[in-house]
């Protein structure tokens, strides 16, 4: 751990005498290329995720699984992807009873998964699983309360909240039913989503608050955000009327996340504030869009391809022996109060932190 450490500092120094080009995003040193850690968090993952001990499916462990099932297809680790599915199977059978209900945001995105599987295995068990959900986050329930009838009568999801964890749940499974079925409204939906959510949150700096009612730039919360847009723009149609102004509100964040990433290359739990603590979740989140933004075009790589590998090579250093990625914030309700968020507990191996590093190894792998 302590070379990782000294090869970070001397990695974020030689940057300086780099050129920075997409070629940046290739031919990593032994020990930090995608390959080796997206196998190694990918098996990890096989290791510590048993679906007959859980008691309930959580986004967290749905995006882990996800990244994994993602790096088995790039990889093209045929035994990979059979462990991963032999895991999901009794979901068809003995382990329905954990299926996610579907009427919350947070819960809805679980149709994200078997969609991705059914892109890779043309399964048509994982698309009847998984189209519901995205279906019925725009269909409100006849119970459903005052303020989610009204964001359904104005073409919302009725699970619209305004917080910023939700321009991924909701993205990830509407691109996702958009990606299987070719349909347009899945598409429109998320685009017409992103923008309410970037004209209500997006501040003039380019980041977001939690909520409206919480003032601070919190990192994962962000992370979800950049990560969500990421997902959009891959799908969303060139000439899609919404694409410029999403395009807009994603290249003013990164623009911003450029200037608060720290000198070792990663971003802190409160994003602006350089007493917090290095947080690798929303770090994660972060590298990957950069990641994407480079390689697409949507961003300038003389000045984002170095700070994308910078980010990788330092998030790679919080990786233990076991797989496990270090200092995670852990799942974080909105709270109007500051020092809330530097006191969140931390943990070893937490899927929020998993799961996003395994979107990066994808995405540095992708052509």
């Amino acid at each position: 751990m302590f070379k990782k450490i000294v090869f970070v500092l001397l990695l974020a120094f030689s940057f300086q005498l780099l050129p920075a080009q997409t070629s940046q995003l290739k031919n990593f040193p032994e020990g930090y290329t995608p390959e080796e850690i997206g196998t190694q968090l990918a098996y990890r993952f096989i290791d510590t995720y048993k679906i007959q001990d859980r008691k309930w499916i959580g986004y967290a462990d749905t995006f882990s699984w996800n990244g994994s099932v993602k790096f088995a297809a790039i990889a093209k680790d045929k035994e990979l992807l059979k462990l991963l599915q032999q895991n999901f199977e009794p979901l068809f059978s003995t382990q329905k009873k954990l299926l996610p209900v579907m009427k919350h945001v947070d819960w809805n995105m679980f149709g994200s998964l078997p969609l991705e599987f059914y892109q890779i295995t043309k399964d048509k068990r994982y698309l009847e699983l998984g189209l519901p959900f995205a279906d019925t986050q725009w269909e409100a329930p006849e119970n459903a309360k005052p303020k989610e009838k009204e964001w359904d009568d104005k073409g919302y999801s009725w699970q619209t909240r305004l917080w910023i964890d939700d321009m991924y749940m909701i993205t990830i499974i509407q691109t996702q039913a958009y990606k299987v079925t070719k349909d347009k409204k899945y598409i429109d939906r998320a685009a017409k989503e992103m923008v309410l959510y970037l004209d209500e949150l997006q501040r003039p700096n380019g980041l977001f608050y939690h909520a409206p009612d919480v003032p601070f730039y919190w990192g994962r919360g962000n992370g979800w955000m950049a990560a969500g847009m990421t997902e959009l723009l891959r799908c969303l149609p060139k000439k899609h009327k919404d694409r410029p102004r999403i395009l807009k509100g994603y290249q003013t964040m990164m623009k911003s996340l450029l200037c608060y990433q720290t000198p070792n290359g990663m971003w802190n739990q409160l994003i602006d504030q350089s007493d917090c603590w290095a947080e690798t979740s929303g770090s994660a989140m972060f590298a990957y869009a950069f990641i994407n933004g480079v390689k697409h075009g949507w961003l300038d790589a003389k000045e984002y391809a170095p700070a994308a590998r910078k980010a990788w090579i330092a998030l790679v250093s919080y990786i233990d022996e076991k797989g496990d990625v270090k200092e995670v914030c852990v799942g974080t309700n909105k709270k109007n109060d500051k020092q809330y968020y530097y006191d969140r507990p931390r943990h070893t191996g937490d899927y929020h932190g998993q799961a996003p590093y395994l979107w990066c190894a994808v995405a540095l792998l992708e052509k």
